[in-house]
């Protein structure tokens, strides 16, 4: 079994998930883009694949939570958003690894989509994957074999971006995986799938027959 390198950027929960606000009331902003992020590294970490994680993150607080977790901490020297930040990160693990860029928005993650989604992109070929968002359009997972840079393409249109990079897209069914957390619509979906115990907190109770939106 192959064991991945995984790289979490994770923005200051001051300036992160600005889409989302509403959501929650304002003071639990913050807390709620925390949340996300713990769930998700902690899922991370309880994934079989997984040998380490380290998150690129400028926020303490971040960095204090996650390294609690198990997760090792890198600032973000480059300062200038995801995907150099993802880069600066993957620099830090050994040259023959296999290395996965993962974002920090999916509290409804479950370890065992993950393993499967890793399992999978250590399929042949052996080149780069992703695995785009439940919409299609945006990318949850970008996964690397040893010798072969991540050259992410986070942000927009970036499932299109990574197909026209070259990475090949991973295909199986993995709706937790696949439910990034961006706007209270994403938020509502993510908990009808079941959310870590951090997001369960503070989110809303899903919209259904006792809760109607």
């Amino acid at each position: 079994m192959q064991r991945w390198s995984v790289v979490i950027p994770v923005k200051p929960v001051s300036v992160g998930k600005s889409r989302l606000r509403g959501a929650v009331p304002e003071a639990s902003h913050e807390a709620l883009a925390l949340a996300l992020a713990r769930d998700t590294v902690a899922a991370v970490l309880a994934c079989p694949e997984v040998g380490e994680a380290l998150v690129v993150t400028d926020d303490p607080v971040v960095a204090e939570v996650v390294t609690a977790l198990g997760a090792r901490v890198a600032p973000d020297a480059p300062g200038n958003g995801l995907n150099p930040a993802i880069r600066y990160g993957e620099s830090g693990f050994p040259a023959r690894s296999w290395r996965a860029a993962l974002t920090a928005d999916l509290p409804a993650l479950r370890p065992a989509e993950l393993a499967a989604a890793l399992r999978a992109a250590a399929g042949t070929p052996l080149r780069r994957r992703f695995a785009a968002d439940a919409p299609g359009t945006g990318t949850v997972l970008l996964t690397a074999p040893p010798g072969v840079p991540l050259d992410p393409r986070f942000g927009g249109p970036s499932a299109a971006a990574h197909a026209a990079s070259g990475a090949l897209a991973l295909t199986g069914d993995w709706p937790t995986l696949r439910r990034d957390v961006d706007t209270e619509a994403d938020l509502d979906a993510a908990a009808h799938l079941g959310v870590g115990a951090h997001t369960t907190a503070l989110a809303p109770a899903p919209c259904g027959p006792a809760t109607p939106c």
